[in-house]
């Protein structure tokens, strides 16, 4: 039976077993997808080990992608470019890398916020973790200007140096400026997660155009988001980010594409829902 996990610290609040799990089930393959959480610490002796772990690949998330990134063999383009990996897999016992955020997140947009991209104006994301890394390569290749801002300036500037043009740094002190030049705001930090404080930034700046995307889905509605619709700006929550990424993993791993549908939305909404 082949096996596949996702790794990160904390963990609770995973629900990729719920995705993998719903679409083993619907697609009739024999297979398991678990969640082991993995300390900081103990990161780079898991990912040295893994070949002879069991498991035929791995979902990575909060705060191991640029770790998964380092110790990969090979990469793919858009992990290189981010410098960020979320999916693992074995070749050959040799540990791979992709990052599929982007392409997650992008999708995500174009399903619940469609022509988004036909706004105008920039796009300010807060944090410059693996998953801010990968949604500004995936807006800026979809003609965004794009600002990062993160409470270390360092990892901010970090950030925008590696990508490059169409990105920049900005200061999270400087938010209030940065949000009334920008039609797209994204967080991208665990600020709203259960065991984190809540976002807390004033919103009048944006324009009434603006669209509000919080990356985190754990609760479903974040006190961001609240804050957005109570504004009455669109909002985009972190679900479909986690499906469509899920995507190319589990068809590496178990063989078969799945599909990103209500049916599957539902049932992640209602785990998060008795839970």
């Amino acid at each position: 039976m082949r096996r596949a996990c996702v790794i990160g610290w904390p963990l609770a609040h995973s629900r990729s077993p719920v995705i993998h799990r719903f679409w083993l089930r619907e697609l009739g393959i024999e297979g398991d997808y678990v969640a082991v959480p993995v300390e900081p610490p103990k990161i780079g002796t898991f990912l040295a080990e893994f070949p002879r772990s069991g498991f035929v690949g791995a979902n990575v998330t909060i705060p191991h992608k640029q770790a998964a990134f380092a110790a990969v063999a090979e990469a793919d383009p858009v992990a290189r470019a981010t410098g960020a990996v979320n999916t693992l897999w074995l070749d050959s016992g040799r540990l791979m890398g992709a990052n599929t955020d982007a392409e997650g997140f992008i999708a995500s947009l174009d399903e619940q916020a469609p022509g988004w991209d036909r706004v105008g104006g920039g796009a300010l994301i807060l944090g410059a973790g693996g998953a801010a890394r990968a949604i500004a390569w995936g807006l800026r290749n979809r003609g965004m200007e794009v600002t990062v801002a993160n409470r270390t300036p360092a990892r901010a500037d970090e950030l925008a140096a590696h990508l490059g043009t169409g990105v920049t740094a900005g200061r999270w002190s400087d938010i209030p400026a940065l949000l009334a030049g920008s039609r797209l705001l994204v967080n991208a930090t665990p600020l709203g997660l259960p065991g984190h404080p809540a976002l807390d930034i004033d919103l009048a700046p944006l324009a009434s155009d603006a669209i509000v995307v919080d990356i985190v889905y754990v609760p479903l509605k974040t006190p961001l988001l609240a804050a957005a619709e109570a504004r009455g700006l669109k909002t985009v929550d972190g679900l479909g980010m986690l499906l469509h990424q899920a995507v190319p993993g589990f068809e590496r791993w178990f063989g078969k594409r799945p599909r990103v549908t209500p049916a599957l939305r539902a049932a992640v909404i209602a785990d998060l829902d008795a839970h």
